[in-house]
Order: structure tokens, then C-alpha cells, then sequence
């Protein structure tokens, strides 16, 4: 890419909403898509689109995430000075007035790492969130921003009005630049012409770097502030004039992909994970991880092939609209509208329908699984039921959603 950029993955987030899959590891850590983490979708983005300078930024419970990044995400064994994925753990940055503190929010978790920035020196900083579902041509939005000579640009998403009030909600006049800006308000404000559709941001940003400099050393000055991008330094941005432009996410192009780029999902709860990873079993899934033009890279593994076996009467072991990783083996079960993670071993006359089932899980003969996300590790006993009767999946501690989703913690122990 002509312009120096460089790339900060924001992945410290708790994930409060998705445990017991967080338990053990942060939010941007969680697998996803039979052989992902869900940090894997930004990464692929910066380096799909020409940016190999990345910092991650992590936090909670980082082992998990920090083990993925090592072991995967490598650019070989020629260490080039612009060609970089380097993991940044909170250091405790020390305040002359408060002393050591961990990140206090997004903004904070920035400028504890400034002197990075200053290091390469970048003409842009782009900073994006790592736990969202999503193929972005972050180049593209790069174009946008120096053309249209913003000082700030933010990836928008039209979404219901119903639920703006999770997002930061913009308005903005006809060239799209932003006049207003509200951080998760309880009556988001409408598109004008569009009453049903609010302006959402993606939380995905382009700063230039001077910008960036002077906003975030004003907001670590301020009493009050809560050092979080949407709540406190956009609105100042805003109030001090500033120019911050939107970028419309329908528009972006995805070389390879022949329907409009409109698939973005957070998986910040049980249910919308469980929904997203149900998308990508549908017969035409609106999200596509096989377009070989926009290759989506993870940790190299080395898992023999899936496997398939027995076909005799009853015991014929099948996957059907179903994604399995390699080292599984089907055999004799059943294994329906469901995601199976690496080495899952689906034994005779089991059945698996409309789960996602993390590595290293064997399901027992005869056992019953449906509407389930198991983690690592589990021995589902033969003839087990899991979600038929969710009062007895609650009694064996396991998590139940509003809508009926049952979740196995990791390594968990049947009695």
C-alpha cells in the first residue's frame, strides 16, 4: 500500500456476554467456523487488503489468544521491519497522577501504546475491532478517506432502529460527513427518509495520525472521561471541528465476491453466535469463507483428513449442509445443519443437529445432540440427551439461552 498505515487490532474484550465460552479465554480468542477465532476475520482483513504492519492490543485473559497469534500468524522467517503481527498484552502504563493502571477504555488502550505509533511514524492509523464477524477491503477505505481529506472515518452499517441503541448512531448531511454523534443512545435518531434504519458505527476507524495524537492526549487530560473512542473522543472530535466522514460498509468491494458486501455480525451473545455460525451452514450462506480471492487465513494445524465411515441399515455415518474439520470422524452418526470443529468424533447412531462442536469433543452411541454449543474437550456419555429437556440441562449447570441454545463449558465431566 502507497500510504504508510498502521493496523491496531483491539482484542482485550472481556466477552461477558458469550460465557461460558469466555470463561477460559477473552472474546476475540473464541473459535468460530469449524477452524477460526474470530480475531482471525480482522486479521485477514488488513492483510487482504495490503496492510502488514499490525499491532493487537489484548487484555483479558489473553493466553488463549496469544497461543493462536504466535503459532499462526507468522510472515516466515525474514523479519521485515514493515511486515509485522506483534502482540501488545496491557502493561500497566504509569500515570503521574494515578500511578500504574490497566487500559481504562479503547481510547486509553490506544495512547498507552503511542509511542508504537511513533516508532513507524504512519501517515494513518487504522484501528478496528477484533471480534466481529466480517470481510472488509479495509484499502478501499483508505481511498475514501484521503479524497475526501477526512481527519477521521468510520465504517457505518444501516441497522434496524430497534437495536442502534448498542451501536453509536451518526447522522450525517449529503456528502456523508458526520454531524452528529450519539454513543449507544436509548432513542437513536433515525435516517432521514428511513424511520425503520438508524446509522450505526462498526467501531472500525481511520485516523490520521496527527489527529489521533492530539485527540487522545486531550482525552488522557480530561476528568471524567471514560477514554472510550464512541463515548469521549469522537463527540470532541466532533465539537472541535474536526472533519469525520463515513464510509459505507454496502459499498466496499470484495474481490471474488458477487453479491453486495452486507454481512457483519457481533457474536457479543449466545444467541448471535450461535446464529452466525448457523449462516454459514445455509445452502447459499450471505457470508462466503470459501471465495479464493479473499483467502481466510488461521493457525496451521496438522489434522489428518475427516472421515466417514460405516454403511450398513441404520449406522451410515453422514454430514449434511454441515462444515466438518479435519480429524473428524463420523462414524455411524448423524450429523445435520451443524459445525464440527477439529477432531470431534460422532460415534454409531449418534445425531448432531443445528450444534457447533468444538475440538476434541466425542459424542457417545445413541447420544442426542441439538441446538448446542460444546466446547473443548467434552465426553457426551452414550444414550445422553442434550437439548430436549432444557430444565435438565439447567440442573446440570450448563448454560440455556432465551431462545433454547444449551452450552457445555469446556471440559466438562458427565456424571
Amino acid at each position: 500500500m502507497g500510504t504508510r498505515i498502521l493496523g491496531m487490532v483491539l482484542a482485550g474484550g472481556q466477552g461477558t456476554r458469550l460465557a461460558p465460552l469466555t470463561q477460559r479465554r477473552s472474546k476475540p480468542a473464541v473459535p468460530f467456523g469449524s477452524k477460526f477465532r474470530i480475531i482471525d476475520f480482522a486479521l485477514n482483513n488488513f492483510i487482504n487488503s495490503g496492510i502488514y504492519s499490525i499491532y493487537v492490543l489484548t487484555q483479558f485473559k489473553a493466553q488463549s489468544l496469544t497461543e493462536h497469534i504466535q503459532r499462526g500468524w507468522r510472515f516466515g522467517s525474514v523479519l521485515l521491519s514493515d511486515y509485522f503481527i506483534t502482540l501488545v498484552p496491557a502493561q500497566m502504563y504509569l500515570y503521574e497522577e494515578l500511578g500504574p493502571v490497566w487500559y481504562r477504555g479503547t481510547a486509553d488502550a490506544i495512547y498507552q501504546n503511542m509511542h508504537l505509533v511513533e516508532n513507524h511514524r504512519p501517515e494513518h492509523m487504522a484501528i478496528f475491532s477484533g471480534d466481529h464477524i466480517y470481510k472488509m477491503n479495509v484499502a478501499h477505505m483508505l481511498e475514501m478517506h484521503e479524497d475526501m481529506r477526512a481527519d477521521i472515518t468510520i465504517a457505518a452499517y444501516p441497522t434496524p432502529l430497534a437495536d442502534a441503541h448498542r451501536f453509536g448512531v451518526m447522522q450525517v448531511d449529503e456528502r456523508g460527513r458526520v454531524t452528529e454523534f450519539q454513543e449507544k443512545p436509548k432513542d437513536p435518531k433515525a435516517i432521514p427518509g428511513r424511520p425503520d434504519t438508524a446509522l450505526a458505527s462498526m467501531g472500525n476507524y481511520i485516523f490520521r495520525s496527527k489527529v489521533l495524537a492530539e485527540l487522545l492526549e486531550v482525552d488522557a487530560k480530561t476528568e471524567g472521561s471514560q477514554h472510550d473512542f464512541g463515548k469521549d473522543v469522537l463527540p470532541r472530535a466532533l465539537r472541535d471541528g474536526y472533519h469525520i466522514q463515513t464510509y459505507d460498509f454496502a459499498k466496499n468491494p470484495i474481490p471474488g465476491q458477487t453479491r453486495p458486501n452486507t454481512y457483519w455480525r457481533d457474536v457479543g451473545t449466545l444467541d448471535a453466535y450461535h446464529e452466525a455460525s448457523m449462516d454459514l451452514v445455509s445452502i447459499n450462506p450471505e457470508f462466503d469463507i470459501f471465495n479464493a480471492e479473499w483467502p481466510l487465513r488461521t493457525a496451521s494445524e496438522y489434522s489428518p483428513p475427516a472421515k466417514f465411515v460405516h454403511e450398513s441399515g441404520e449406522r451410515v455415518g453422514r454430514a449434511l449442509n454441515s462444515m466438518v474439520a479435519g480429524g473428524c470422524i463420523v462414524s455411524g452418526g448423524v450429523v445435520r445443519e451443524s459445525i464440527l470443529f477439529r477432531r470431534v468424533r460422532v460415534n454409531s447412531y449418534a445425531k448432531v443437529e443445528r450444534s457447533v462442536v468444538f475440538d476434541e469433543v466425542d459424542i457417545g452411541r445413541h447420544a442426542q445432540v441439538k441446538n448446542a454449543i460444546i466446547d473443548k474437550g467434552v465426553r457426551v456419555p452414550p444414550n445422553a440427551k442434550i437439548g430436549f429437556d432444557l430444565e435438565a440441562d439447567k440442573a446440570r449447570g450448563f448454560t440455556v439461552t432465551d431462545s433454547g441454545i444449551v452450552v457445555v463449558p469446556k471440559g466438562y465431566r458427565f456424571e
